[in-house]
């Protein structure tokens, strides 16, 4: 209908949520609806035909209603239903008190609010709370013919506990029993509660066949705890435990396993991890962790179906407080110490250093006047762990520290002035990078050449910095379509003066890989900077991109990089070039780059490093991944990285024919994919050309059941060590609303699995007025 101008316009008024209302009983009004009404003196009123008693908390309905309005007795025969609290019992006899919410019921069938339904024989209602089932048949799977089904001689349901207690049940999957318990507690909603929860097993080669049993405390709303008896069959008997917890300002967990006599090694085995994340107030900060193993070979033997863990080589504890109350600043105060674990199978690796204590204070103001300042500071005392080996025949009965122990100051202070503008930017920038150290160089063993170098030496370097860039556009086509194309050169030109650094330890810096990023930054090192290479370079990027006229969408992108460098290098990481890069040069590698979404369900990307003097590919790495259609995809990848130390030099191996090549060359591919519209073949394969051997290897299938149930098979074998590998075979039966019985291998499948998807949907939340009416 027209609104007269200057009228307030009509808007729409917000409704109240539903929610469930506490009434008390005397405020309670029953409501009787029936094609027939019979009131009788005593109070008691018969309804007939399509009857109904209707309260707040509870409704009635039958063919023949016989309601006592004093008592609150409702009798129903013929068609009963009785709805409360959103679930819903068919029966064709009810007898209920509406006040006292007792009742009896014969042959009923019931949906219980969350999801789960069934019937029994007969049912007796004790209370809001609690009712008792016999002879009962209870599922959560909603189909009209439940794929799986719990079959009790008794079942209590305690609805306000969210519990359900059957006594000498069997659970049944296809009308075929699979497993018996003589007291089995299940959950009635999707809430945490207190019970066992299903069995895991499972098979590797290194520890036999595994059987857990975990049982799950749901102790109070902000924590709970997880206890897992689990026996491996070639290792023995282990306690696994879990206590998470959740407070107002803090969190965390701890987690913990224990073999106490393990059959192969004779040995107590054992891990624990623990964190946790506190905030203070007044913009402070608490965080702890602590990681620990009884051995080197803890997780290559115990791990069954988390790969992850058998990669771990180092394991870090660390307690740190944090402060970030001052608009400008924000400071740390931490301690960190490392657990390496050695692969006997290999070289010894030298251990990291421990950090005991290190303190932060970094400084930002940003745009201040036009200007960014950026100051970070660092005072640690480094320390390494004594490594007791056989160095040498003397040194064999004593420890000994293979690097020596230090104090690093350091500060690296930074102005610049971006000039940012729609069509480029240019950044000068200025830093100063201040560093001392004093070194513990004299708890070397003698006759190590280090153990005369000063104790304290510093040092200072400006770094001087000029970043810009350009953008332009064009209107093209890609492949047919509407497509805006850029061109994008970039310089970067970089001055660093030589210092003499041959006297300063090597604490936690590495060579960092040369990429894109690293190309365009300040220093060839990575990590503390406890080298920073001399520069007088200019590196030249070009990048161009082809955009979706419509959508933004990058379609293809073409990049290109190099290095030109003014003077001879002089600062190496170790006292000689130990053939990092050559000592004189004038040309980097080139980077290329290229990436491109041919289809909307089809990328490639490809990375390469070319060296223009031997002509030769140092890096390469490419790769597709195709994705037709949800549950679908496909992906292949390939990387190749030759031994730094033959970048430069082709005849390097020739020339040290002892050296052992580091080189690394690597393909990979993995894939889901449907051979119909029930079964799905998923795997893996990661295969080392170097090695000549798979280092890991994935096969499953999965079966996608008509109602509520799925099941997995999934073979895996992966290398745990340099010459040692595992096996696992793992079978698990998904149950949709009672869990699965066997491992989960759902994390490592979307870990492994470029693009995995479950093929089981999320179920949503049932609520309380799913039935309401």
């Amino acid at each position: 209908m027209p609104v007269k101008a200057g009228a307030k316009q009509p808007t729409l008024q917000a409704s109240p949520a539903l929610q469930v209302r506490q009434v008390a009983e005397d405020d309670m009004t029953s409501y009787l609806i029936g094609d027939e009404l019979e009131s009788m003196e005593s109070g008691e009123v018969v309804l007939t035909g399509d009857a109904q008693v209707r309260r707040i908390d509870s409704v009635s309905k039958g063919d023949q209603i016989r309601y006592d309005r004093n008592t609150g007795d409702v009798k129903v025969r013929g068609n009963g239903v009785l709805m409360r609290g959103g679930s819903i019992v068919r029966s064709p006899s009810i007898d209920y008190n509406m006040k006292s919410e007792e009742g009896e019921l014969d042959a009923m069938r019931f949906w219980l609010d969350g999801g789960s339904s069934g019937t029994a024989e007969a049912g007796t209602i004790y209370n809001s709370d609690h009712m008792k089932l016999d002879d009962v048949l209870y599922s959560t799977c909603p189909c009209p013919d439940p794929a799986w089904y719990i079959k009790a001689p008794t079942v209590d349901l305690y609805i306000d506990e969210n519990r359900g207690v059957a006594r000498n049940s069997v659970i049944y999957f296809k009308d075929v029993p699979i497993f018996y318990s003589p007291y089995f507690s299940f959950p009635l909603r999707e809430e945490r509660k207190s019970g066992f929860l299903t069995p895991v097993y499972g098979y590797t080669s290194n520890s036999g066949l595994e059987l857990a049993l975990p049982y799950y405390f749901n102790l109070a709303p902000n924590y709970d705890a997880t206890l897992t008896p689990r026996n491996y069959s070639k290792r023995g008997l282990q306690l696994d435990g879990e206590f998470r917890y959740l407070g107002r300002t803090y969190e965390g967990q701890i987690n913990g396993s224990y073999l106490n006599h393990d059959k192969k090694t004779r040995e107590a085995r054992w891990m624990l991890s623990t964190q946790h994340r506190q905030r203070l107030g007044y913009g402070f900060g608490f965080s702890a962790r602590y990681n620990r193993v009884s051995d080197d070979n803890y997780f290559r033997d115990l791990t069954s179906i988390d790969l992850g863990n058998t990669n771990i080589d180092s394991l870090a504890s660390s307690a740190a407080f944090t402060w970030s109350g001052a608009k400008y600043f924000n400071a740390s105060l931490s301690v960190t110490q490392y657990q390496t674990l050695q692969d006997e199978t290999s070289n010894y690796r030298r251990p990291e250093y421990n950090q005991l204590p290190s303190l932060k204070v970094r400084g930002a103001r940003y745009n201040w006047g036009g200007f960014d300042v950026v100051s970070e500071n660092a005072v640690t005392r480094f320390e390494m762990p004594y490594y007791s080996g056989t160095l040498s025949e003397f040194d064999k009965y004593r420890k000994l520290r293979v690097a020596p122990n230090g104090t690093r100051m350091s500060s690296l202070t930074s102005i610049s002035y971006p000039m940012v503008r729609p069509y480029g930017y240019i950044t000068p920038k200025a830093s100063l990078h201040l560093s001392q150290y004093d070194t513990e160089w004299s708890a070397l063993p003698s006759g190590n050449a280090a153990r005369d170098n000063p104790r304290s030496k510093g040092r200072a370097l400006p770094l001087l910095s000029l970043d810009s860039g350009l953008y332009f556009e064009r209107d093209t086509s890609l492949f047919g379509n509407n497509a805006i194309q850029t061109l994008e050169p970039r310089m970067y030109y970089l001055y660093v003066p030589y210092r003499d650094q041959s006297m300063l330890p090597i604490f936690d810096t590495s060579v960092a890989s040369f990429n894109f990023s690293q190309a365009f930054s300040e220093n060839i090192y990575s990590g503390g900077w406890d080298r920073i290479a001399n520069a007088n370079q200019l590196t030249l990027g070009l990048t161009t991109r082809w955009l979706d006229a419509d959508t933004g969408e990058e379609r293809m992108m073409l990049q290109v990089a190099q290095r030109l460098y003014f003077e001879d290098q002089k600062v190496f990481l170790r006292n000689t070039a130990n053939n990092e890069y050559p000592e004189t040069r004038r040309r980097s590698d080139y980077l290329f780059g290229a990436g491109a979404a041919l289809t909307d369900t089809l990328n490639v990307r490809a990375d390469a490093q070319f060296n223009p003097q031997s002509r030769r590919t140092n890096r390469l790495s490419a790769g597709f991944r195709w994705q037709p259609q949800r549950l679908a995809t496909l992906s292949a990848s390939y990387r190749y990285e030759r031994d730094p130390r033959a970048f430069d030099n082709p005849n390097y191996f020739r020339e040290n024919p002892t050296a052992s090549d580091n080189g690394r060359e690597r393909v990979s591919v993995t894939t889901q994919w449907p051979l119909s519209n029930k079964v799905f073949a998923l795997g893996r394969v990661d295969y080392s050309l170097q090695e000549k051997r798979s280092t890991q290897t994935i096969f499953g299938m999965e079966y996608k059941g008509e109602c509520c149930w799925a099941a997995r098979f999934v073979v895996q074998r992966y290398a745990v060590s340099a010459q040692k590998s595992n096996s696992a075979v793992f079978f698990q039966l998904e149950l949709s609303g009672l869990g699965a019985v066997g491992p989960d291998p759902m994390k490592m499948l979307r870990e492994r699995i470029v693009g995995y998807e479950p093929i089981t949907p999320t179920s949503s939340e049932t609520t309380t007025f799913e039935r309401y009416e």
